[in-house]
């Protein structure tokens, strides 16, 4: 089942915690002695591949307080630990392990930074 978005613009969706935002990268339809995939043939492989949309901020690192001195105001700010990729790298990921996501009549797929398997970092590709 996919999700429908409404939202007017995608740089107004913000991934949370290790969540990445992919726009899958066209499979080959075609094999190498020129016979036409059907399109639930391609979606049943097992590793996928998609352009890095939007990243998370990543792992939280919880914060420790000191019980001795609850007196004090914290007001330390969540940190994080990042994610190992970045908005443009191509991602080869697992299949069964993300959400479909339809936006603007496009399909993106979200899912967690662990069900990465690679990715192909190319120093501007998008500039």
């Amino acid at each position: 089942m996919a999700l429908n978005l409404d939202e007017k613009d995608l740089a107004k969706i913000v991934m949370v915690g290790d969540k990445v935002l992919i726009k899958p990268k066209n499979p080959n339809a075609q094999t190498s002695s020129g016979l036409f995939l059907p399109p639930a043939a391609i979606e049943k492989e097992s590793i996928q591949a998609g352009y890095v949309i939007k990243v998370g901020p990543g792992f939280p690192i919880p914060v420790i307080n000191d019980e001795d001195e609850s007196w004090k105001e914290n007001k330390e700010a969540v940190k994080y630990v990042p994610l190992q990729v970045k908005t443009g790298d191509l991602a080869v990921y697992l299949n069964k392990s993300g959400f479909d996501v339809e936006f603007k009549g496009e399909k993106f797929i979200i899912l967690s930074h662990s069900a990465i398997v690679m990715i192909v970092r190319e120093e501007g590709l998008f500039e």
